[in-house]
């Protein structure tokens, strides 16, 4: 039977080296290896600096044979032989243990002086030398090598591919070349029309030269056809999704005159900023469409999105339809039903019934509360992970919000959405996203943006405590949060990790790691033990909030801060988002490097929206010029949160917006980069609207209709909007 694509690795290169590729990358099919790139290319001639390798890192190389010699163990049975091995500027040693004398030998004049090779192994340190012991080694004149003549073989650039230590690149190599070698045919995502007009090459030749250049020249080309490949596949499945909900019937849920918004709207003692009305707009038509609404709406922290959805609960009400918030955590989805209601007032609330349902809740709360919205008594619910459980039923969902749905993936949403009849369903973000990330994770929903902030916001000040520079500063950050609350306000100071002598995090939280770090300074254990004794702070009313704390004790907590009872709430992430207490003036982040720019701008969101002046500062001991230390400045630059999302990404690099960082889940980005290709990825994004627009079904588009099957998974869609 032929190879193909989809064949298993155990039929096409036999049970061992499937196993071994299975454990290492979690690979079970040919595509699967064949999109395993190389993530450097060495020339032959290239002699990698050998004094810049990183100690306790396992790395390749290209290095020459300095010296070889071998020696009889004087204690134990056996030999050693010793290598050094140079780049013209420094040199290592390689070390390997032989049973007997004939292996030393034979190991010594394998790796004669003057042989050049691909080297492999940790970087150790043994009397101030640069080391590798016993590493994996493939010398440039061996038997595979061999049939390349010397100067032909100087040209052919060598791939260097992502390896483990049970699995080495030029393993790798060998095996990405059987299965090239076997494989007969490669069935091509674009049909030869579009090959030609984007001037791209056939998906058999672009496999071949990424994987197997004869020169540098053939890798851009072959890197730009994969890189087209992975934006239409994806941008196709998007359009796909958004197709897919458009031919659903949907109810209509229009609003009338006198009705529940009406009567919200003039209760409002406020007027709705230009861009809540734009928004509100959309949404209310979308409500009255032919198919489910499914928009994402974007708004900076405080720009009034939770009130844009309200209203939208509320003309969905109005048919008896019931809407469910799903929030990420306890704290949030308690802090939001008590916003909903007060924004209600007394009457509407009574009417409508808002209701909590998380898991913390006792048996008999649950029971009670899942009885209220299984028999449409609530038509507003509030919940976390607790609404997606199997007991938990409406009587006619109509509309579904995710608040903060880069906390959740597209399963979840759809889980929810499955407990009603075509729903409709609104996504909150808090986080700016760039249009090509937006395009690229949300391709599937309409976008609208809240950029205007409602008036009376007394605006946020940010600056940065330089600790490197300036040890004395930290001083004066309490001595500045004293002199807030002494003028009534209150203060948040925020740490990267609940407890540092532990090294505990929050549940499900990875701090971002500062350069050359060993880890965050700061618990809000250690913290609140520091403050104890603090000359001023030490007297006040304090309380400490982290996400390992029992629920009912964190909503007591948030519930105190937010009357008033508290002056210095010392708390983790947990308080990043929707958390709402006016009066509270002050926003001390410790360790800020640890913390990445969308996080750093949530975290100041939480202060300065009320009447009280806001004060965000970043306490860091981060070097200047350091991209830990370019983070915290430029939050403190601009309180623009979608410049700051474009200065995230050109610091991050899309790798961690977006890439395959979900354990155990493959992207299916590969080599597309956001930044970088967002001019490919918009004319993917037109080339998809084409296709399907002739040929919804890609009956006549076989290849592409395959690319989509085996490289866009629900769990990679899942994995690129939980990133």
């Amino acid at each position: 039977m032929p190879l193909t694509l989809d064949s298993s690795l155990e039929d096409a290169l036999g049970a061992a080296s499937a196993k071994t590729l299975g454990r290492a990358f979690g690979m079970q099919s040919v595509g699967d290896l064949l999109a395993h790139y190389p993530r450097r290319y060495a020339d032959p001639g290239e002699l990698t600096p050998i004094r810049d390798l990183p100690l306790g890192e396992t790395v390749t190389i290209v290095a020459e044979v300095l010296s070889s010699s071998f020696r009889r163990m004087r204690n134990r049975p056996g030999a050693m032989v010793d290598v050094v091995i140079g780049d013209g500027v420094g040199r290592m040693s390689l070390t390997f243990f032989a049973k007997n004398v004939g292996a030393a030998e034979w190991r010594s004049k394998d790796l004669a002086v003057g042989r050049r090779g691909v080297f492999s192994g940790k970087v150790g340190e043994f009397n101030g030398v640069t080391q590798f012991a016993h590493p994996e080694y493939e010398l440039f004149d061996d038997e595979d090598a061999a049939r390349r003549s010397a100067d032909a073989r100087a040209a052919v650039p060598i791939p260097i591919y992502p390896a483990t230590s049970a699995i080495q690149t030029w393993q790798i190599a060998r095996l990405i070349g059987r299965v090239l070698d076997d494989l007969p045919t490669v069935p091509d995502p674009l049909t030869a029309e579009i090959r030609e007009r984007e001037e791209l090459l056939t998906a058999r030749d672009a496999l071949e030269l990424i994987h197997r250049p004869r020169t540098r020249n053939d890798i851009d080309p072959a890197v730009r056809t994969l890189r087209m490949h992975e934006a239409l596949t994806l941008q196709t499945a998007l359009l796909q999704q958004r197709d897919a909900v458009r031919a659903l019937a949907a109810t209509s849920r229009p609003a009338h005159p006198g009705g529940l918004l009406e009567r919200f709207d003039a209760s409002l003692p406020y007027t709705l900023t230009p861009d809540q009305q734009t928004v509100g707009a959309q949404i209310a038509a979308d409500l009255v469409g032919a198919w489910p609404m499914n928009r994402l709406v974007q708004g900076e922290v405080g720009s009034g999105k939770t009130l844009v959805a309200l209203r939208a609960m509320l003309q969905v009400a109005e048919s008896g339809g019931q809407a469910a918030l799903i929030a990420p955590t306890e704290v949030l989805a308690g802090q939001h039903l008590r916003s909903i209601a007060k924004m209600l007032g007394p009457d509407l609330a009574a009417q409508l019934m808002p209701t909590l349902l998380t898991g913390q809740l006792t048996a008999a709360e649950r029971r009670k509360a899942a009885l209220r919205v299984a028999s449409g008594q609530s038509l507003i619910v509030v919940g976390t992970h607790a609404l997606l459980g199997e007991k938990t039923t409406f009587a006619d969902l109509g509309l579904v919000v995710v608040d903060e749905q880069h906390r959740f993936g597209v399963e979840q949403r759809e889980a929810l959405r499955a407990k009603g009849s075509s729903p409709h369903a609104l996504v909150l973000t808090a986080t700016p996203i760039p249009r090509t990330v937006a395009m690229t994770v949300f391709g599937d929903l309409d976008t609208s943006v809240i950029r205007t902030m409602p008036a009376g916001r007394a605006g946020i000040e940010t600056y940065v405590a330089p600790l490197a520079e300036h040890p004395g500063w930290f001083n004066r950050v309490w001595e500045r949060a004293a002199e807030e609350i002494a003028q009534g306000r209150q203060v948040f100071a925020v740490c990267a990790a609940i407890d540092t002598a532990k090294k505990t995090t929050e549940p499900g939280e990875q701090p971002a790691a500062p350069e050359g770090g060993n880890g965050p300074r700061w618990g809000v254990v250690q913290l609140d033990e520091a403050l104890s004794t603090h000359p001023t702070l030490g007297g006040l009313r304090r309380a400490v909030l982290h996400g390992k704390m029992p629920s009912e004790e964190k909503d007591a907590v948030m519930q105190s801060f937010a009357r008033g009872d508290i002056d210095l709430l010392l708390a983790t992430t947990v308080i990043e988002v929707g958390v709402d207490v006016p009066n509270a003036s002050t926003m001390i982040v410790l360790d800020a490097d640890r913390f990445g720019v969308s996080q750093l701008h949530q975290l100041r969101g939480r202060v300065g929206r009320g009447g009280v002046p806001g004060l965000c500062l970043l306490v860091t001991e981060a070097e200047t010029g350091s991209l830990a230390r370019d983070r915290v400045e430029a939050v403190a630059a601009t309180l623009d949160g979608f410049a700051l999302a474009e200065v995230d990404l050109e610091l991050r690099g899309e790798g961690d917006v977006l890439g395959a960082a979900q354990a155990g889940v493959r992207s299916s980005l590969k080599l597309l980069r956001v930044v970088k290709d967002a001019d490919l990825i918009t004319r993917a994004r037109e080339v998809a609207e084409g296709i399907l627009a002739d040929d919804p079904d890609l009956l006549g588009h076989a290849g592409l209709r395959e690319a989509i099957g085996r490289r866009v998974s629900d769990e990679d869609r899942a994995a690129l909007a939980k990133n």
